[in-house]
């Protein structure tokens, strides 16, 4: 039974990952994105680690969600559809890189049989065992994602005062007379 919800859930994840890569819309994504981290939590579940199932809802698919909208509805989903143009070389370099990875994992998988899979301890999810590691051997990783969080927070405050409300009236009339110049070619 375990293997049979497993699967299924590891199609759901892998399906939800694929369909936020493909699609053009930012709300559409982050809904496939959620989809993406439940499944992901189901996985923890069964992987006995109930600690970092709860992790997983409440802080990806709870908390990262409601920012990631809350910047795509405070900035405007209609940006992220006029770069495509402009960064038409990364599809080929995501084909090409997602073939290499896929390869590996390939090999890796045909030439490690399941039956070495390794066994997890019982206590390898326990929070004390988390934040020992965290706060340990994973200290800068950790600060670093936390600045990294804070840029964006700060990123997004100046985007949406007076001095951003500017750039964006800018960036408005480029993009109103890059498709003047469009229609007329």
């Amino acid at each position: 039974m375990e293997l049979v919800i497993f699967l299924i859930t590891a199609v759901v994840a892998i399906a939800g990952a694929v369909a936020m890569l493909l699609s053009p819309n930012a709300i559409h994504s982050a809904i496939f994105l959620l989809i993406n981290f439940v499944a992901i939590s189901v996985l923890y579940v069964l992987l006995y680690a109930p600690f970092l199932f709860v992790i997983q809802l409440i802080v990806y698919a709870g908390a990262i969600i409601v920012l990631f909208l809350f910047v795509v509805m405070l900035l405007g989903a209609e940006r992220a559809e006029d770069t495509r143009e402009r960064f038409a070389w990364q599809r080929p370099l995501g084909v090409t890189l997602a073939t290499i990875l896929l390869s590996l994992i390939g090999y890796l998988a045909l030439r490690n049989p399941l039956s070495r899979t390794a066994v997890a301890d019982q206590h390898f999810a326990a929070p004390e065992r988390i934040a020992e590691a965290l706060f340990t051997t994973y200290l800068l990783p950790f600060e670093i994602t936390a600045f990294l969080l804070l840029a964006a927070i700060v990123g997004v405050i100046v985007l949406h005062t007076a001095g951003g409300r500017e750039l964006r009236t800018e960036n408005q009339e480029l993009r109103t007379k890059n498709q003047e110049l469009r229609t007329k070619n």
